[in-house]
């Protein structure tokens, strides 16, 4: 059983209900426009503003904290990618008004810490392949302490 009054669990509760709105909103106001990663999983706009808005959130509240999130910058700094940033700077922008394309990618890239003995892991899309065909996907975030 968990303390609701514990601050990690409050954030927890806290950072996965705005980010499954964020992710909503995405997935309402968009075609689910998907990237193909290099182990040949989709990712999508909705998974990096997912991962930027949690990061950032984490980075106000935790600065210490350890985050090992899914998803990299990378493909959104590319060539050809500049109408993916909008997009991912947009719709992180309207929870995070100071949002800008070289925060969303700082903020992105913070989750690319490695585990350690007490770390926070975040799939920002579990189930990708899902939300795009708008059926089931969770927002993932789990405090990892010695292994559980």
């Amino acid at each position: 059983m968990f303390d609701i009054n514990n601050p990690e669990v409050k954030f927890a509760l806290d950072a996965v209900r705005a980010a499954a709105k964020l992710v909503k909103t995405v997935q309402t106001e968009t075609a689910a426009d998907a990237l193909t990663k290099g182990d040949k999983s989709p990712v999508t706009v909705a998974d990096f503003a997912s991962q930027a808005l949690v990061s950032r959130m984490m980075m106000q509240q935790f600065p210490d904290a350890v985050l090992t999130g899914e998803e990299a910058s990378d493909a959104l700094k590319e060539d050809g990618a500049e109408h993916l940033l909008e997009a991912v700077t947009g719709y992180t922008a309207r929870f995070t008004p100071e949002t800008t394309p070289a925060s969303v990618c700082e903020w992105i890239d913070w989750g690319a810490a490695e585990p350690t003995n007490r770390f926070w892991t975040l799939d920002p899309i579990d189930g990708t392949k899902g939300f795009i065909r708008g059926d089931q996907y969770a927002v993932a975030l789990a405090l990892i302490e010695d292994g559980e």
